[in-house]
């Protein structure tokens, strides 16, 4: 063995042991940053509940939602990441065209997911429920729009992995990043439960 060699093995970070820990602290941080974006949503639902009957003798949340509708785009939602699931699954099998072929399905579900989440924003602010109108419009788009902004960063990072999983394959970093991103995809995937939950369901009892 030569000297470089050795100061190479040395190495902090250096070998297989080295590429577990680094593998090990990015999954850290990624569930750090999954908690702080828990604590934003938790804030974000607790003012929507605050704010839920301030109408400010504007449109309801029975006269706007249509429930057919978001059961479709929930529908979308928990089967894309169902989907998902199943790439994950080619993952622990080496299938790269398993893993190809389940992020596409699950970025086709969940783009679908937010065209109708759009047009239902389109929909009510073409009927004056815009959200300046009372603070419930405020909280509601407010609450609603930052998942719909975190499904379609999802939606990127799908993108970016599938160029990934084409150019390098299943390398352990690309497999590290594909389970960091299906944990962000479940994680909305909770989030949106809440959200229909809270917002839809109790907003038309």
């Amino acid at each position: 063995m030569t000297a470089s060699e050795a100061a190479a093995l040395a190495a902090p970070g250096s070998g297989e042991h080295g590429g577990h820990d680094a593998e090990a602290l990015r999954s850290l941080g990624f569930w750090l940053y999954l908690m702080s974006d828990l604590i934003v949503f938790s804030a974000l639902f607790a003012t929507y509940v605050v704010m839920a009957e301030n109408f400010a003798g504007g449109p309801t949340a029975k006269e706007l939602f249509h429930l057919p509708g978001v059961l479709a785009e929930t529908l979308f939602l928990l089967t894309s990441s169902a989907v998902y699931g199943l790439a994950m699954i080619a993952l622990h099998t080496g299938d790269a065209r398993g893993v190809r072929l389940g992020l596409v399905v699950t970025f086709l579900l969940g783009l679908g997911f937010l065209v109708m989440e759009l047009r239902e924003f389109a929909q009510m602010i073409a009927e004056g429920a815009t959200p300046q109108r009372s603070g419930f419009l405020s909280a509601f788009f407010t609450l609603v729009g930052t998942h719909g902004a975190h499904v379609a960063m999802g939606l990127l990072w799908m993108l970016v992995m599938l160029a990934q999983v084409a150019a390098k394959g299943l390398t352990g970093p690309v497999a590290g990043r594909l389970l960091r991103l299906g944990m962000f995809w479940h994680f909305l995937d909770i989030v949106w439960i809440g959200v229909f939950t809270v917002v839809y369901l109790l907003g038309v009892v």
